[in-house]
């Protein structure tokens, strides 16, 4: 990893999860998330195309809560990742 890629996931790890912070949960703990668009099998996005999710959102949620248990339930509920993604970065940007 190298130290841009470090100091930005430190930067999402700060955030919390991002669907916690829309939904007015305050801070939780996040995994970090590369988002599949524009990926392909199997690989990973840019590390610039991360957002943060708590394991709830992201996997021990289950359908309708969690991202990899349901993306499309997931997406409907609480936006999509680039939404997600687009959240993040205006925080990173200081704009929310």
């Amino acid at each position: 990893m190298t130290k841009a890629e470090r100091q930005h996931y430190d930067k999402l790890s700060q955030i919390g999860c991002i669907v916690c912070h829309r939904e007015g949960f305050g801070y939780t703990m996040p995994h970090i998330h590369h988002i599949r668009h524009g990926a392909g099998l199997s690989q990973r996005t840019h590390f610039l195309l991360a957002i943060p999710l708590c394991p709830l959102h992201h996997l021990n949620g289950g359908h309708g809560t969690a991202l990899h248990a349901g993306q499309k339930t997931f997406e409907a509920k609480y936006g999509t990742e680039s939404e997600l993604l687009e959240h993040t970065t205006k925080i990173l940007r200081g704009e929310i």
